[in-house]
């Protein structure tokens, strides 16, 4: 006899990714105070890439909370950061065929894991950043000449095909007047 819906209670009896990553490059840890629970979520990047290479949960909580870690970290694994960064709580609910309105905070706690987790990546690339070249992007850490070299090698037009080609202007936001300038730039000096 289940105690949950089939979905939930399959990932709740087979959670995939429990445990820390080792080398993780990025962790968020998020706790309810309407139910008590704990969820701290490691990432590992890839940074060629700037995609989600793996993920792992520890959890402290209901089924739910434990099913929806499970789903978000599944959702995540080689997902660009870009798109990790927008995702709600509907990709992990969705899963699930929904789950009850008193259980939608599980998800919400995992979405805001994974948003730390990602404010962590993002704050130790910016103390990192050594590098010589203006950086225009910091929430993925693009800088100037990378976006110049996008924009000339694939005839990128637009902030959505600068935002697809590197993920400049996938976080925030606030980077992309400077995406357009620079678009601008480059297609004037090319008239």
């Amino acid at each position: 006899m289940s105690f949950y819906p089939a979905p939930v209670q399959q990932h709740f009896d087979h959670p995939r990714n429990v445990g820390d990553l080792e080398g993780a490059d990025a962790s968020g840890e998020a706790g309810s105070l309407k139910c008590g629970a704990l969820l701290r979520l490691t990432l590992r990047i890839d940074a060629a890439r700037q995609a989600i290479a793996d993920a792992g949960f520890k959890a402290l909580g209901c089924g739910y909370l434990i099913a929806c870690a499970s789903v978000l970290t599944e959702t995540i694994k080689e997902l660009p950061l870009a798109r990790s960064a927008l995702l709600n709580e509907s990709a992990i609910t969705d899963w699930f065929g929904g789950v009850p309105p008193e259980r939608k905070h599980c998800a919400e706690l995992c979405r805001e894991a994974l948003r730390l987790a990602l404010a962590d990546y993002h704050n130790a690339r910016q103390e990192e950043w050594t590098g010589e070249e203006a950086l225009i992007c910091t929430c993925f850490g693009v800088s100037e000449q990378s976006i110049e070299r996008a924009i000339r090698t694939q005839a990128l037009r637009t902030v959505k095909e600068v935002t697809r080609a590197c993920n400049a202007g996938a976080g925030c936001g606030s980077c992309r007047p400077l995406i357009e300038d620079i678009l601008d730039d480059h297609w004037r000096e090319m008239s």
